[in-house]
């Protein structure tokens, strides 16, 4: 079966908000908890989890290749390299019924810098009882071993005028907690010598679902009172490590708010546009 025999094709999911992630996604973000009973902005990567018994399992902790998304076995590296989001009316409330479809809109066979790369684009409507809460599209990215797992790349810029900045150092325990609960059992966030030695990272690598969270808090934190985001656009240009430091650096020109993490080379990893209502 060919990869392109896979586009169109799509699953439902159900679920529910649970109190009990969100009180854990609070306290391993140190967050309070909703109080208005919204489900904060991006929590939503918590639902819809996919566990498997151990045999279905592959060597990187994902589900075995095959099955919903295509089969691309002889690329064993897969990262979520960004996607984009458009909130709809009806945001998700703790406790609610939800639902979502995935659908396969493409996939693209590539050449990079680091060879041969198989590029998968997912959309999902995520709706609950009181209609569509947000349409999402997800890019995924697989690539071989062969080269550099890093390449080096230049510091950004300074922060210019008008920025605002914040900084953490994400660690192993951050990580673990948020793979348990998003469901998350990729290896190379949580197991250090399998991203080492067999992966070929110099350490555990932040998701980026992660640091989209955490660069849409950053710009919702800096929001001018009444201003929501309509939608948003996230993209990946270099992993991120656990143990080294990692600033956040936002800024607002008009209605579009832009937000990136940058390493401690001073180099971009994840980048954030968002549309501002």
């Amino acid at each position: 079966m060919s990869y392109q025999e896979y586009v169109g094709r799509s699953e439902t999911r159900e679920d529910r908000v649970d109190p009990r992630l969100v009180a854990g996604m609070a306290a391993t973000l140190g967050r309070a908890a909703p109080t208005d009973g919204t489900l904060p902005l991006l929590w939503h990567w918590m639902l819809f989890q996919d566990w498997r018994p151990p045999q279905e399992l592959g060597p990187d902790g994902h589900p075995r290749r095959g099955g919903f998304l295509p089969p691309v076995h002889d690329l064993p590296r897969r990262m979520w390299a960004g996607g984009r989001l458009q909130f709809g009316e009806a945001p998700l409330r703790i406790d609610d019924r939800v639902r979502r479809v995935a659908t396969i809109l493409k996939v693209e066979e590539k050449t990079g810098g680091s060879g041969r790369l198989v590029f998968v684009t997912v959309r999902y409507e995520v709706s609950g009882p009181r209609g569509l809460a947000l349409t999402e599209e997800q890019d995924i990215v697989y690539r071989g071993t062969e080269g550099a797992a890093v390449r080096p790349a230049e510091p950004a810029p300074p922060p210019g005028p008008g920025a605002f900045t914040a900084s953490l150092t994400p660690d192993a325990v951050l990580l673990f907690r948020y793979s348990a609960l998003t469901g998350n059992g990729h290896r190379i966030h949580y197991d250090h010598p399998y991203v080492t030695q067999v992966e070929g990272y110099p350490g555990l690598v932040v998701h980026g679902p992660l640091q989209a969270t955490l660069l849409a808090q950053h710009l919702l934190d800096h929001l001018p009172a009444g201003a929501r985001l309509a939608g948003l656009s996230f993209r990946g240009r270099r992993p991120a490590f656990a143990d080294r430091r990692l600033d956040l650096v936002g800024t607002f020109e008009g209605k579009i708010g832009r937000a990136e993490t940058r390493d401690d080379s001073g180099a971009t990893c994840m980048q954030v546009e968002a549309r501002i209502a």
